[in-house]
């Protein structure tokens, strides 16, 4: 099945980058970021960033704006059976040299989830210098972390956050 990234949701304020690998099934379904609702992305940004949880897509997207943090996904485009980041196959990445050049306050990447990661040190070769962090997936699939565990390691956006 080819599969297509969203747009990004960011502002020109944004100081961080959230990265996934590709959306998944159920999230192009809805056409909505981390649309599973076993996936657990919402539910940590809502505790990190301390505000009271909404089902609410555009309350999602706007938690995001109101803290300068942007996201989107490091592929563009990718064949994939499923939503499993192991299946996807003739990847394309996302354009991130004109990205970052229109959101220039951005300093710090974050990855979510390992294959994230992978995919853009493969194929992204940027002329400035990133703070680059990979962090636990959020995904169901990722279970060899429980919620506690994988919170506590993403917490480490609050001390990143700028306003």
């Amino acid at each position: 099945m080819k599969s297509f990234s969203f747009s990004p949701i960011s502002s020109p304020e944004a100081n961080i980058l959230i990265l996934g690998t590709m959306p998944g099934t159920k999230s192009l379904e809805l056409n909505q970021y981390y649309g599973h609702n076993q996936n657990n992305f919402w539910k940590f940004m809502f505790i990190i960033l301390r505000e009271d949880f909404s089902n609410d897509y555009e309350t999602r997207k706007a938690l995001l704006q109101k803290n300068n943090i942007a996201l989107w996904d490091v592929l563009q485009y990718c064949d994939r059976i499923g939503s499993l980041d192991s299946a996807i196959k003739n990847e394309i990445a996302n354009d991130f040299e004109t990205f970052l050049e229109k959101h220039s306050n951005i300093k710090i990447i974050l990855f979510n989830g390992q294959k994230a990661a992978s995919f853009f040190k493969k194929y992204v070769h940027l002329k400035k210098t990133y703070q680059l962090i990979t962090l636990p997936s959020t995904s169901p699939a990722n279970a060899s972390k429980g919620f506690q565990s994988k919170l506590d390691e993403w917490k480490i956006i609050a001390s990143l956050v700028r306003y």
